[in-house]
Protein backbone atom coordinates (compact mmCIF):
# COMPACT_ATOMS: atom_id res chain seq x y z
CA UNK A 1 0.00 0.00 0.00
CA UNK A 2 0.63 3.64 -0.34
CA UNK A 3 2.07 5.83 2.43
CA UNK A 4 -0.40 8.24 3.79
CA UNK A 5 -0.27 10.46 7.03
CA UNK A 6 -3.19 11.75 8.01
CA UNK A 7 -3.39 15.75 9.36
CA UNK A 8 0.41 15.72 7.90
CA UNK A 9 -0.03 18.63 6.23
CA UNK A 10 -1.34 21.70 7.30
CA UNK A 11 -3.24 25.15 5.74
CA UNK A 12 -0.38 26.98 5.29
CA UNK A 13 1.58 23.66 4.06
CA UNK A 14 -1.57 23.13 1.36
CA UNK A 15 -1.51 26.49 0.02
CA UNK A 16 2.18 26.22 -0.04
CA UNK A 17 1.88 23.52 -1.89
CA UNK A 18 -0.73 24.98 -4.62
CA UNK A 19 1.09 28.26 -4.99
CA UNK A 20 4.52 25.99 -5.69
CA UNK A 21 2.83 24.43 -8.68
CA UNK A 22 1.34 28.00 -9.66
CA UNK A 23 3.45 30.68 -9.23
CA UNK A 24 6.08 28.41 -11.63
CA UNK A 25 4.91 27.27 -14.80
CA UNK A 26 2.41 30.13 -14.87
CA UNK A 27 4.58 33.07 -14.79
CA UNK A 28 8.19 31.78 -15.86
CA UNK A 29 7.02 29.70 -18.61
CA UNK A 30 3.62 30.84 -20.14
CA UNK A 31 3.90 34.35 -19.45
CA UNK A 32 5.73 35.30 -23.09
CA UNK A 33 3.32 32.69 -24.93
CA UNK A 34 0.23 34.13 -23.86
CA UNK A 35 1.47 37.31 -24.90
CA UNK A 36 1.94 35.99 -27.95
CA UNK A 37 -1.33 35.29 -28.49
CA UNK A 38 -3.04 38.31 -26.47
CA UNK A 39 -1.25 40.93 -27.38
CA UNK A 40 -1.55 44.11 -25.08
CA UNK A 41 -4.85 42.35 -23.46
CA UNK A 42 -2.05 39.70 -21.39
CA UNK A 43 -3.41 41.10 -18.10
CA UNK A 44 -6.92 40.59 -18.90
CA UNK A 45 -6.50 37.22 -20.59
CA UNK A 46 -5.22 36.14 -16.81
CA UNK A 47 -8.44 37.44 -15.26
CA UNK A 48 -10.50 35.71 -17.58
CA UNK A 49 -7.96 32.20 -16.79
CA UNK A 50 -8.70 32.95 -13.27
CA UNK A 51 -12.38 33.43 -13.24
CA UNK A 52 -12.70 30.22 -15.70
CA UNK A 53 -10.46 28.19 -13.02
CA UNK A 54 -12.84 29.71 -9.78
CA UNK A 55 -15.75 28.09 -11.95
CA UNK A 56 -13.96 24.95 -12.14
CA UNK A 57 -12.87 24.59 -8.90
CA UNK A 58 -16.24 24.70 -7.58
CA UNK A 59 -16.36 21.09 -8.20
CA UNK A 60 -13.18 20.06 -6.74
CA UNK A 61 -14.08 21.60 -3.43
CA UNK A 62 -17.61 19.85 -3.28
CA UNK A 63 -15.81 16.64 -4.23
CA UNK A 64 -13.25 17.27 -1.19
CA UNK A 65 -15.61 18.69 1.13
CA UNK A 66 -17.68 15.02 0.79
CA UNK A 67 -14.36 12.27 -0.42
CA UNK A 68 -11.56 14.01 1.41
CA UNK A 69 -8.17 11.72 -0.14
CA UNK A 70 -4.99 10.99 -0.89
CA UNK A 71 -5.99 10.03 -4.34
CA UNK A 72 -7.74 13.33 -4.89
CA UNK A 73 -9.45 13.18 -8.44
CA UNK A 74 -8.60 9.49 -9.10
CA UNK A 75 -11.21 8.92 -6.11
CA UNK A 76 -13.16 11.74 -7.15
CA UNK A 77 -13.74 10.10 -11.33
CA UNK A 78 -14.41 6.65 -9.02
CA UNK A 79 -17.51 8.28 -7.24
CA UNK A 80 -18.82 9.98 -10.09
CA UNK A 81 -18.61 6.96 -12.59
CA UNK A 82 -17.73 3.84 -10.78
CA UNK A 83 -14.28 1.75 -10.88
CA UNK A 84 -13.92 1.59 -14.85
CA UNK A 85 -12.58 3.03 -18.33
CA UNK A 86 -14.06 6.55 -17.54
CA UNK A 87 -12.49 6.84 -14.48
CA UNK A 88 -9.18 5.15 -14.67
CA UNK A 89 -8.29 6.91 -17.86
CA UNK A 90 -9.83 10.63 -17.06
CA UNK A 91 -7.72 9.91 -13.93
CA UNK A 92 -4.39 8.72 -15.56
CA UNK A 93 -5.11 11.96 -18.00
CA UNK A 94 -4.82 13.96 -15.20
CA UNK A 95 -1.36 12.73 -13.78
CA UNK A 96 0.33 12.61 -17.11
CA UNK A 97 -1.12 16.14 -17.74
CA UNK A 98 0.52 17.36 -14.47
CA UNK A 99 4.19 14.87 -15.22
CA UNK A 100 3.99 16.96 -18.50
CA UNK A 101 3.80 20.44 -16.44
CA UNK A 102 6.80 18.88 -14.79
CA UNK A 103 8.53 18.84 -18.03
CA UNK A 104 7.83 22.41 -18.52
CA UNK A 105 8.79 23.54 -15.57
CA UNK A 106 12.33 21.62 -15.94
CA UNK A 107 12.72 23.41 -19.06
CA UNK A 108 12.05 26.58 -17.58
CA UNK A 109 14.54 26.16 -14.99
CA UNK A 110 17.25 24.68 -17.04
CA UNK A 111 16.18 28.29 -19.91
CA UNK A 112 16.51 30.84 -17.07
CA UNK A 113 19.38 29.61 -15.73
CA UNK A 114 21.14 29.99 -19.06
CA UNK A 115 20.39 33.41 -18.95
CA UNK A 116 23.64 33.83 -16.36
CA UNK A 117 25.99 33.05 -19.18
CA UNK A 118 27.06 34.75 -21.63
CA UNK A 119 27.00 34.10 -24.98
CA UNK A 120 24.77 31.69 -27.06
CA UNK A 121 24.75 28.32 -25.68
CA UNK A 122 24.09 24.63 -26.96
CA UNK A 123 20.46 23.68 -27.31
CA UNK A 124 21.54 20.62 -24.97
CA UNK A 125 21.70 22.51 -21.56
CA UNK A 126 18.47 23.59 -21.75
CA UNK A 127 17.24 19.76 -21.31
CA UNK A 128 20.45 18.54 -19.13
CA UNK A 129 19.32 21.02 -16.86
CA UNK A 130 16.23 20.27 -16.72
CA UNK A 131 17.16 16.71 -15.95
CA UNK A 132 19.01 17.66 -12.93
CA UNK A 133 16.39 19.48 -11.39
CA UNK A 134 14.19 16.25 -11.52
CA UNK A 135 16.54 14.22 -10.24
CA UNK A 136 16.67 16.52 -6.91
CA UNK A 137 13.46 17.12 -6.92
CA UNK A 138 13.09 13.00 -6.45
CA UNK A 139 15.94 13.29 -4.07
CA UNK A 140 13.35 15.83 -2.38
CA UNK A 141 10.32 13.92 -2.37
CA UNK A 142 11.78 10.47 -0.50
CA UNK A 143 12.59 12.64 2.84
CA UNK A 144 8.52 12.91 3.69
CA UNK A 145 5.82 14.79 3.65
CA UNK A 146 6.58 17.56 6.65
CA UNK A 147 9.97 18.10 5.20
CA UNK A 148 8.18 19.26 1.47
CA UNK A 149 5.46 21.16 3.20
CA UNK A 150 7.91 23.05 5.23
CA UNK A 151 10.04 23.31 2.03
CA UNK A 152 7.37 24.22 -0.10
CA UNK A 153 6.31 27.08 2.06
CA UNK A 154 9.24 28.96 2.58
CA UNK A 155 10.00 28.90 -0.89
CA UNK A 156 6.41 30.00 -1.87
CA UNK A 157 6.17 32.74 0.78
CA UNK A 158 10.13 33.90 -0.94
CA UNK A 159 9.32 33.87 -4.33
CA UNK A 160 5.66 35.49 -3.78
CA UNK A 161 7.55 38.10 -2.12
CA UNK A 162 10.54 38.60 -4.27
CA UNK A 163 8.06 38.75 -7.29
CA UNK A 164 5.83 41.25 -5.71
CA UNK A 165 9.05 43.67 -5.29
CA UNK A 166 10.02 42.78 -8.90
CA UNK A 167 6.78 44.15 -10.10
CA UNK A 168 6.82 47.13 -7.92
CA UNK A 169 10.46 48.36 -9.01
CA UNK A 170 9.74 47.70 -12.16
CA UNK A 171 6.76 49.59 -12.60
CA UNK A 172 8.21 52.42 -9.87
CA UNK A 173 11.36 53.05 -12.26
CA UNK A 174 9.52 52.47 -16.06
CA UNK A 175 6.24 53.99 -15.34
CA UNK A 176 2.69 52.58 -15.57
CA UNK A 177 2.44 53.22 -19.23
CA UNK A 178 1.41 50.57 -21.70
CA UNK A 179 0.97 50.72 -25.44
CA UNK A 180 -2.80 50.63 -26.68
CA UNK A 181 -4.24 47.47 -26.55
CA UNK A 182 -3.34 45.80 -29.32
CA UNK A 183 -4.83 43.02 -31.38
CA UNK A 184 -3.08 39.60 -31.90
CA UNK A 185 -0.78 39.02 -35.39
CA UNK A 186 -4.07 37.94 -36.82
CA UNK A 187 -6.77 39.30 -34.58
CA UNK A 188 -8.79 36.30 -34.24
CA UNK A 189 -10.68 35.84 -31.11
CA UNK A 190 -9.73 32.20 -31.51
CA UNK A 191 -6.25 33.56 -30.41
CA UNK A 192 -7.74 35.24 -27.28
CA UNK A 193 -9.60 32.28 -26.33
CA UNK A 194 -6.32 29.82 -26.73
CA UNK A 195 -4.54 32.44 -24.28
CA UNK A 196 -7.19 31.78 -21.86
CA UNK A 197 -6.11 27.74 -22.32
CA UNK A 198 -2.39 28.20 -21.50
CA UNK A 199 -3.51 30.77 -18.53
CA UNK A 200 -5.69 28.14 -17.61
CA UNK A 201 -3.05 25.56 -17.11
CA UNK A 202 -0.77 27.97 -14.99
CA UNK A 203 -3.69 27.89 -12.83
CA UNK A 204 -4.66 24.21 -12.61
CA UNK A 205 -1.88 23.89 -9.94
CA UNK A 206 -4.72 23.99 -7.08
CA UNK A 207 -5.47 20.08 -8.21
CA UNK A 208 -2.35 19.38 -5.92
CA UNK A 209 -3.93 20.46 -3.16
CA UNK A 210 -7.03 18.32 -3.80
CA UNK A 211 -4.10 15.13 -4.29
CA UNK A 212 -3.26 15.13 -0.84
CA UNK A 213 -6.93 16.01 0.60
CA UNK A 214 -6.83 13.10 3.49
CA UNK A 215 -3.38 14.36 4.65
CA UNK A 216 -4.30 17.83 5.23
CA UNK A 217 -5.61 18.80 8.57
CA UNK A 218 -9.43 19.67 8.59
CA UNK A 219 -10.00 18.64 5.30
CA UNK A 220 -13.45 19.68 4.61
CA UNK A 221 -12.96 23.24 6.03
CA UNK A 222 -9.18 23.41 4.93
CA UNK A 223 -9.27 21.96 0.81
CA UNK A 224 -11.44 24.71 -0.06
CA UNK A 225 -10.13 27.59 1.28
CA UNK A 226 -6.81 26.46 0.20
CA UNK A 227 -7.82 26.44 -3.30
CA UNK A 228 -9.64 29.51 -3.15
CA UNK A 229 -6.73 31.36 -1.80
CA UNK A 230 -4.09 29.86 -3.84
CA UNK A 231 -5.85 30.54 -7.26
CA UNK A 232 -6.63 34.37 -5.52
CA UNK A 233 -2.23 34.72 -4.76
CA UNK A 234 -1.66 33.49 -8.30
CA UNK A 235 -3.95 35.76 -10.01
CA UNK A 236 -2.79 38.51 -8.34
CA UNK A 237 1.36 38.05 -9.14
CA UNK A 238 0.46 37.10 -12.61
CA UNK A 239 -1.13 40.32 -13.18
CA UNK A 240 0.97 42.46 -11.33
CA UNK A 241 3.84 40.62 -13.52
CA UNK A 242 2.23 41.16 -16.58
CA UNK A 243 1.45 44.77 -16.07
CA UNK A 244 5.69 44.88 -15.38
CA UNK A 245 5.90 43.41 -18.76
CA UNK A 246 3.96 44.77 -20.81
CA UNK A 247 4.76 48.44 -19.00
CA UNK A 248 8.90 47.60 -20.12
CA UNK A 249 8.97 45.80 -23.26
CA UNK A 250 7.54 46.07 -26.58
CA UNK A 251 5.01 42.90 -27.88
CA UNK A 252 8.33 41.81 -30.30
CA UNK A 253 10.46 41.74 -27.41
CA UNK A 254 8.22 40.17 -25.25
CA UNK A 255 7.57 37.72 -27.98
CA UNK A 256 11.35 36.84 -28.93
CA UNK A 257 12.25 36.40 -25.32
CA UNK A 258 8.45 34.53 -24.38
CA UNK A 259 10.93 31.62 -22.73
CA UNK A 260 13.03 34.16 -20.53
CA UNK A 261 10.61 37.23 -20.39
CA UNK A 262 10.98 38.22 -16.94
CA UNK A 263 14.87 38.31 -17.13
CA UNK A 264 14.49 39.93 -20.40
CA UNK A 265 12.11 42.94 -18.51
CA UNK A 266 14.70 43.24 -16.13
CA UNK A 267 17.42 44.25 -18.41
CA UNK A 268 16.36 47.88 -19.40
CA UNK A 269 15.94 48.92 -16.22
CA UNK A 270 17.83 46.89 -13.53
CA UNK A 271 21.01 46.04 -15.15
CA UNK A 272 22.80 42.65 -14.53
CA UNK A 273 21.70 42.81 -11.36
CA UNK A 274 18.15 42.66 -12.29
CA UNK A 275 18.48 39.98 -14.26
CA UNK A 276 20.53 37.78 -11.46
CA UNK A 277 17.59 38.36 -9.23
CA UNK A 278 14.94 37.41 -11.65
CA UNK A 279 16.50 34.80 -12.46
CA UNK A 280 17.03 33.73 -8.91
CA UNK A 281 13.00 33.95 -7.82
CA UNK A 282 12.75 32.01 -11.47
CA UNK A 283 14.83 29.20 -9.87
CA UNK A 284 13.51 29.19 -6.74
CA UNK A 285 10.01 29.06 -8.01
CA UNK A 286 10.94 26.36 -10.66
CA UNK A 287 12.69 23.95 -7.84
CA UNK A 288 9.54 24.59 -5.51
CA UNK A 289 6.80 24.06 -7.95
CA UNK A 290 8.32 20.71 -9.36
CA UNK A 291 9.10 19.49 -6.03
CA UNK A 292 5.29 20.25 -5.05
CA UNK A 293 3.67 18.75 -8.45
CA UNK A 294 6.31 15.25 -7.95
CA UNK A 295 4.90 15.05 -4.68
CA UNK A 296 1.43 15.43 -5.59
CA UNK A 297 1.35 12.90 -8.66
CA UNK A 298 3.05 10.30 -6.96
CA UNK A 299 0.60 10.08 -4.82
CA UNK A 300 -1.95 9.94 -6.88
CA UNK A 301 -0.47 7.05 -8.84
CA UNK A 302 0.10 5.50 -6.23
CA UNK A 303 -3.79 5.55 -4.98
CA UNK A 304 -4.60 4.54 -8.43
CA UNK A 305 -2.76 1.58 -8.28
CA UNK A 306 -4.31 0.76 -4.92
CA UNK A 307 -7.41 0.91 -6.59
CA UNK A 308 -6.55 -1.50 -8.97
CA UNK A 309 -7.09 1.31 -11.74
CA UNK A 310 -3.77 1.58 -13.46
CA UNK A 311 -1.16 -1.41 -14.61
CA UNK A 312 1.78 -1.75 -11.72
CA UNK A 313 5.37 -3.58 -12.09
CA UNK A 314 8.04 -3.48 -9.36
CA UNK A 315 10.45 -4.26 -11.63
CA UNK A 316 12.82 -5.38 -8.59
CA UNK A 317 12.52 -2.03 -7.08
CA UNK A 318 12.65 -1.95 -3.05
CA UNK A 319 10.14 -0.06 -1.15
CA UNK A 320 6.46 0.90 -1.30
CA UNK A 321 4.32 1.53 -4.30
CA UNK A 322 4.53 4.98 -3.63
CA UNK A 323 8.56 5.16 -4.09
CA UNK A 324 7.54 3.23 -7.43
CA UNK A 325 5.22 5.52 -8.88
CA UNK A 326 7.34 8.38 -8.19
CA UNK A 327 10.81 6.58 -10.00
CA UNK A 328 7.94 6.96 -12.74
CA UNK A 329 7.03 10.35 -12.82
CA UNK A 330 10.61 10.93 -12.92
CA UNK A 331 11.40 9.04 -15.85
CA UNK A 332 8.62 10.14 -17.73
CA UNK A 333 9.02 13.79 -17.20
CA UNK A 334 12.54 13.48 -18.22
CA UNK A 335 12.12 12.02 -21.22
CA UNK A 336 9.25 15.03 -22.07
CA UNK A 337 12.01 17.30 -20.84
CA UNK A 338 14.36 15.68 -23.41
CA UNK A 339 12.20 15.62 -26.16
CA UNK A 340 9.66 18.23 -26.25
CA UNK A 341 10.22 22.35 -26.10
CA UNK A 342 8.39 24.26 -23.97
CA UNK A 343 5.07 25.41 -26.53
CA UNK A 344 4.28 22.30 -27.56
CA UNK A 345 5.37 20.86 -23.51
CA UNK A 346 1.99 23.73 -22.76
CA UNK A 347 0.42 22.64 -25.36
CA UNK A 348 -0.30 18.93 -24.61
CA UNK A 349 -0.49 20.21 -21.26
CA UNK A 350 -3.26 22.18 -21.77
CA UNK A 351 -5.32 19.73 -23.93
CA UNK A 352 -4.97 16.71 -21.75
CA UNK A 353 -6.13 18.83 -19.05
CA UNK A 354 -9.07 20.36 -20.31
CA UNK A 355 -10.66 17.02 -21.59
CA UNK A 356 -9.80 15.36 -17.86
CA UNK A 357 -11.49 18.42 -16.30
CA UNK A 358 -14.77 18.15 -18.46
CA UNK A 359 -15.11 14.66 -17.33
CA UNK A 360 -15.01 15.73 -13.99
CA UNK A 361 -17.92 18.13 -14.64
CA UNK A 362 -20.38 16.20 -16.33
CA UNK A 363 -19.84 13.70 -13.57
CA UNK A 364 -20.42 15.81 -11.25
CA UNK A 365 -23.85 17.12 -13.10
CA UNK A 366 -24.94 13.29 -14.10
CA UNK A 367 -24.44 11.47 -10.95
CA UNK A 368 -22.88 13.15 -7.98
CA UNK A 369 -25.45 16.77 -8.05
CA UNK A 370 -28.04 15.71 -5.38
CA UNK A 371 -25.21 14.36 -3.28
CA UNK A 372 -22.94 16.95 -3.35
CA UNK A 373 -25.65 19.60 -3.38
CA UNK A 374 -24.08 21.87 -6.02
CA UNK A 375 -25.54 24.29 -8.22
CA UNK A 376 -26.04 23.10 -11.35
CA UNK A 377 -25.66 26.66 -13.25
CA UNK A 378 -22.09 26.73 -11.68
CA UNK A 379 -20.98 23.57 -12.97
CA UNK A 380 -22.27 23.47 -16.25
CA UNK A 381 -21.08 26.97 -16.87
CA UNK A 382 -17.82 25.65 -15.73
CA UNK A 383 -18.11 22.99 -18.91
CA UNK A 384 -19.54 25.26 -21.27
CA UNK A 385 -16.07 27.77 -20.16
CA UNK A 386 -14.17 24.76 -21.01
CA UNK A 387 -15.55 23.02 -24.06
CA UNK A 388 -15.14 26.75 -25.44
CA UNK A 389 -11.19 27.05 -24.50
CA UNK A 390 -10.86 23.38 -25.96
CA UNK A 391 -12.52 23.83 -29.03
CA UNK A 392 -10.60 26.67 -29.69
CA UNK A 393 -7.42 26.03 -28.61
CA UNK A 394 -8.02 22.43 -30.69
CA UNK A 395 -8.82 24.48 -34.00
CA UNK A 396 -5.95 27.00 -33.49
CA UNK A 397 -3.43 23.92 -32.78
CA UNK A 398 -4.58 22.83 -36.01
CA UNK A 399 -3.54 25.34 -38.01
CA UNK A 400 -0.20 26.12 -36.50
CA UNK A 401 1.22 23.11 -34.88
CA UNK A 402 -0.92 19.60 -36.11
CA UNK A 403 1.91 17.60 -34.29
CA UNK A 404 1.05 18.61 -31.32
CA UNK A 405 -2.77 17.81 -32.15
CA UNK A 406 -1.82 14.50 -33.71
CA UNK A 407 0.09 13.50 -30.15
CA UNK A 408 -2.62 14.77 -28.00
CA UNK A 409 -5.61 13.56 -29.51
CA UNK A 410 -3.87 9.64 -30.06
CA UNK A 411 -2.21 9.64 -26.71
CA UNK A 412 -5.82 10.48 -25.33
CA UNK A 413 -7.27 7.54 -27.58
CA UNK A 414 -4.10 5.41 -26.09
CA UNK A 415 -5.06 5.69 -22.78
CA UNK A 416 -8.87 5.03 -22.94
CA UNK A 417 -8.11 1.82 -25.10
CA UNK A 418 -5.38 0.63 -22.73
CA UNK A 419 -7.29 1.45 -19.45
CA UNK A 420 -10.59 -0.31 -21.03
CA UNK A 421 -8.48 -3.45 -21.66
CA UNK A 422 -6.50 -3.57 -18.16
CA UNK A 423 -9.82 -2.96 -16.47
CA UNK A 424 -11.57 -5.29 -18.29
CA UNK A 425 -8.96 -7.89 -17.57
CA UNK A 426 -8.98 -7.04 -13.82
CA UNK A 427 -12.30 -7.99 -13.66
CA UNK A 428 -12.01 -11.21 -15.33
CA UNK A 429 -9.25 -11.69 -13.08
CA UNK A 430 -11.49 -11.16 -9.95
CA UNK A 431 -14.22 -12.75 -11.14
CA UNK A 432 -12.07 -16.26 -11.47
CA UNK A 433 -10.20 -15.54 -8.81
Amino acid sequence: MAEYKKDSISLKGAIGLGTGVMISAGIFALLGQVAELSGSWLPYIFIIGGIVTGFSSYSYIKLSNAFPSAGGIGMFLVKAYGKGTIAAAAALLMAISMIINQSLVARTFGTYLLQLVPGEQASYWIPTLGVVLLIGAFIVNISGNSFIQTFSLITSALKIGALVLFGILILSIGGFELDSPNTTSDGSITNYVAAVALTILSFKGFTTITNSGSEIKHPKRNVGVAIMLSILISLIVYLLLAFSVLSTLSLDQIIQAKDYVLAEAARPLLGNKGVWFTVSIALLATISGIIASVFAVSRMLAMLTDMHMIPHRHFGMPGSVQKHTLVYTIVLAMLLTVFFDLSRIASMGAILYLVMDIIIHVGVLKHLRKQLHVRVWVVTLAILFDAIVLLAFLYLKGKTDPLVLIVSLVSIILIFIGEYYFIRHTKQTDQSA
